[in-house]
């Protein structure tokens, strides 16, 4: 499915968009990108029955403002109690090497993977790092595929199937099959 514009308004259709393709498959997995959790909180809303493992990976801590988690402890607790994993890390795709590049410019090769990505969509380039995220702290199993879920600037407009690597081995990664997209970049 492609989406004439990128944004949240896509989110339910791209959550359903996920859940059909989870259905009836062996995928057990799946990672959204959520710095409020109400994406994900919709995604277990339209599951029902479906109880796959829902991992939840927000922005680091300072990301808007140094020192500020933007989920509110409230709601990280409620996705816990809902048996929910948050990851709350360093973007594999940005970390140190965005501070180099905000502080002397230039692009480096995470940065260059990020942009890349981001020819096909940002919410692409989010399913991919969020995989990876989820891989390296070990919240989703090594080897198996899974469906993210990630969007440009709040909800969701993405789905994947994607097989991470860790990201020392980023290019162990596989991006499967690519559910809805925005149309343009």
């Amino acid at each position: 499915m492609y989406w004439q514009n990128s944004g949240g308004e896509k989110t339910e259709a791209t959550l359903e968009i996920a859940l059909d393709r989870l259905d009836g498959s062996e995928i057990r997995n799946v990672v959204i990108a959520s710095k409020s959790g109400e994406t994900v909180n919709k995604f277990l809303e339209l599951a029902d029955d479906t109880k796959p493992n829902v991992v939840c990976v927000t922005h680091h801590v300072g990301f808007k403002e140094p020192g500020v988690d933007e989920m509110k402890a409230e709601k990280r607790e409620e996705l816990k109690d809902k048996g929910v994993e948050v990851l709350t890390t360093t973007h594999v795709l940005a970390g140190v090497a965005r501070s180099i590049k905000n502080d002397y410019g230039g692009l480096y090769p995470a940065e260059i993977m990020a942009e890349a990505l981001r020819t096909l969509s940002q919410g692409v380039k989010v399913a991919v790092e969020i995989s990876i995220m989820a891989v390296d702290a070990g919240l989703v199993p090594y080897g198996e595929e899974l469906i993210a879920v990630g969007g440009t600037g709040w909800g969701a407009d993405t789905a994947c199937v994607i097989r991470p690597g860790h990201s020392n081995e980023v290019f162990e990664t596989d991006v499967l099959e690519v559910l809805c997209r925005p149309r343009e970049s």
